[in-house]
């Protein structure tokens, strides 16, 4: 079955349901917070088919998580 993000169904993820559980690489992604700019990674790549021209995307998501990332 093809998977849109990482712990959904494609049919689930077009209806807005999530499949039993959440998906553990999700969970910890949305405690750094950077959920957001995960997510508009996966949705350019989705669209593209390409993560060359998903750059600015992944830019800020490696920009969020490198800021979380720092002690303080």
């Amino acid at each position: 079955m093809a998977q849109a993000g990482h712990g959904r169904s494609r049919a689930a993820a077009e209806r807005g349901e999530a499949e039993e559980g959440e998906d553990p690489l999700d969970a910890r992604i949305a405690r750094t917070g950077c959920l957001e700019q995960h997510r508009q990674v996966q949705e350019c790549m989705a669209e593209r088919q390409d993560w060359r021209r998903c750059q600015e995307e992944l830019r800020a998501f490696g920009a969020c998580m490198a800021r979380r990332q720092q002690p303080q």
